[in-house]
């Protein structure tokens, strides 16, 4: 494998947003989880996308006051790391096997049974939404709802095996390198964020691609540490568990048959720009129409939480009202009731209330009414 060629000087130890570590030892080998909240709230579950963790792929809208406030004061969040993604995490032995898709939504129901955990509400990015639906097929009545951003759900089509085919094999003989930091922000990111020729590239952008320059100082607290999370896995000491976690998931297998046996209560959003926006717009066209609902976000790629979390406020708000579950300001019972809706929040069903009038969020709903 490529080895290392940079570091970024970030204490990462003296970094501390409240959470705690668990290493979870399942049959398919040890887990990453990291534990934000009251363990007697209901459970939320997040998976996040290949190269990331939950520090880079979830923090943009956690870091969003209106977003914690409403998931931390009713979930208590447990984040999933894809095995080895996690901060300091060392490469996982060359002798270890490659997980399936289906070994590691196991590891999902492993990681709920330590916890001693019957269900969750799921939130997942592109991989890890697939990872997490594919759990939902498997695992139906451990799963309250799904929030999914971008996500797959059909296995790779020839040209997206092949070309990722390419971006693997140079992320192991090469490590992390340029091309390969290019696929992923092109995974990542939209345009606007990537920047071109007219537009120069956006500050998160050029921190992944300079890894090594640890001289440039940001002025804001909080998107000095997002960029560091961001591209923590954009380097090469992870270059293994990366190219794992991506082996994984190009072998990953059609769910749309699956999709149609889902009862639990769907939220999609995809980025207009996303590289798998079609797969999004299919997905919703299986899910049953009376739980599920999309949102397409404007000028946005693949990873909306961290890209435009703002555009992901007012959906979410409303999807959870389903649940009776709102922000503190309008509690007026317990948070540890029980999550049994027996439709989608007709809330939900409102182009106002999806962010029609609050650019840059457009919506597609076919729910029935």
């Amino acid at each position: 494998m490529g080895e290392s060629s940079g570091t970024v000087s970030v204490d990462v130890e003296r970094i501390s947003f409240g959470g705690k570590e668990h290493h979870v030892l399942t049959s398919h080998g040890p887990i990453s989880v990291a534990v934000y909240g009251d363990l007697e709230k209901p459970a939320l579950v997040t998976y996040p996308d290949v190269a990331l963790n939950h520090m880079s792929c979830f923090q943009g809208l956690l870091f969003c006051p209106e977003a914690s406030s409403l998931l931390l004061h009713n979930f208590c969040i447990y984040h999933i790391s894809p095995p080895g993604h996690e901060l300091g995490a060392a490469p996982i032995s060359a002798d270890e096997p490659t997980l399936s898709v289906d070994q590691l939504a196991d590891q999902v129901a492993e990681v709920l049974d330590y916890f001693g955990l019957g269900s969750a509400m799921c939130f997942g990015v592109t991989a890890g939404a697939y990872i997490l639906t594919l759990f939902a097929t498997k695992y139906r009545e451990r799963v309250l709802g799904l929030i999914l951003v971008s996500p797959l759900c059909k296995a790779p089509s020839w040209t997206e095996w092949l070309y990722t085919k390419v971006v693997s094999n140079l992320l192991y003989f090469y490590g992390m390198c340029g091309l390969v930091k290019e696929y992923l922000l092109q995974r990542y990111f939209s345009k606007e964020v990537r920047g071109s020729s007219q537009v120069p590239e956006s500050d998160i952008v050029l921190a992944c691609r300079s890894v090594s320059n640890s001289s440039t100082i940001y002025s804001d607290y909080f998107l000095t540490i997002c960029l560091f999370y961001n591209l923590q896995l954009l380097d090469e000491k992870q270059s293994e568990n990366v190219w794992r976690f991506l082996q994984s998931i190009n072998g990953r297998h059609d769910l749309m048959e699956d999709l149609k046996k889902l009862q639990c209560r769907t939220l999609i959003f995809v980025g207009e720009n996303s590289p798998f926006h079609s797969e999004a717009l299919n997905m919703t066209k299986e899910l049953d129409k009376r739980y599920s609902a999309l949102v397409e976000v404007q000028a946005c790629g693949s990873v909306v939480t961290e890209e435009q979390p703002h555009a992901m406020l007012i959906p979410l708000e409303y999807f959870l009202m389903g649940y009776g579950l709102y922000r503190p300001t309008k509690l007026s019972y317990s948070p540890r009731s029980p999550l049994s809706p027996l439709c989608i929040s007709p809330e939900l069903l409102s182009p106002e209330s999806m962010g029609l009038k609050l650019k840059p969020i457009k919506t597609r709903i076919s729910l029935k009414v």
